[in-house]
């Protein structure tokens, strides 16, 4: 099986927490933790836990009795969510081969990081294999580009001047998008798919410019561009984008999608 490899530095993830958690991942919580059923006394981990955001949730709502766990192969992650909430259990591991016994966990959530594995199976079935008979996995992925009303015009937009290309370097996100490919994927790693939810939640930035920056220099997209393109590229944004700004902010609506199934018995 393959292995994650998206490490980041020390100022990434400082930005990651400051910027992108309250922007973005936040708003995605509470339906990663409703499909999950959490209650107190469980056994939940977190899956790519980045700086913390589902773990320190869950904590709150597993208190007093549960135990919460958030596991990731960035070490400058964890240093955040260590400083955020020292009383949980944060450990270094990477999807490929977690670190915990078979059965250890009433709960696995992963939120936001599928789409970054290069064996989703593989990742499932790590993820199967550490959550109890009877629990729940619950997955959250964005759907597919052509799903999303601002981002889909938007990389077509981006495409006409840097090229078909851009499609698939902007595209990591959305790599996930078909639901119907995870059930696939849950059946190939001892997965029971029980339900899927669809939802939109927003994305915000301060303005246009902004999100077109934080998007490119993202991206080897920073260094195919010229100034002239990216010129262009952001007055196009601002007539793509246009309608999604409310009280000079930018609100994008992000379409996604939350999983949850349950290991299959005698499968691991």
């Amino acid at each position: 099986m393959a292995t994650e490899r998206f490490l980041i530095s020390s100022e990434q993830a400082e930005v990651y927490e400051e910027r992108f958690v309250p922007a973005l991942f936040r708003h995605w919580v509470d339906p990663v933790l409703q499909a999950a059923e959490v209650g107190p006394g469980d056994r939940l981990l977190d899956v790519a836990c980045g700086t913390g955001v589902v773990a320190r949730a869950a904590a709150e709502r597993l208190a007093p009795d549960g135990k919460v766990t958030g596991v990731d192969l960035n070490p400058a992650m964890l240093a955040v969510a260590r400083r955020t909430a020292p009383e949980i259990d944060w450990r270094e591991g990477d999807v490929a081969a977690l670190p915990f016994g078979d059965r250890a966990f009433d709960v696995v959530t992963c939120q936001a990081a599928i789409f970054f594995f290069p064996d989703p199976t593989g990742a499932l079935g790590e993820m199967a294999r550490v959550t109890r008979p009877g629990g729940r996995v619950v997955v959250q992925s964005f759907s597919s580009l052509r799903a999303q009303p601002a981002y889909g015009p938007w990389v077509d937009l981006v495409a006409q001047y840097a090229g078909p290309d851009a499609v698939e370097l902007l595209g990591t996100y959305w790599a996930a998008g078909d639901p119907e490919v995870m059930r696939g994927r849950c059946a190939g790693a001892g997965l029971r798919v029980i339900a899927v939810h669809e939802h939109t939640r927003p994305a915000y930035f301060p303005n246009i410019q902004t999100m077109v920056l934080t998007e490119v220099n993202a991206t080897p997209l920073r260094d195919r561009l010229d100034q002239a393109d990216l010129d262009r590229i952001l007055a196009g944004s601002r007539e793509v984008l246009g309608q999604f700004v409310q009280n000079d902010r930018l609100v994008i609506p992000l379409v996604g999608y939350v999983l949850a199934a349950t290991p299959v018995a005698g499968a691991h």
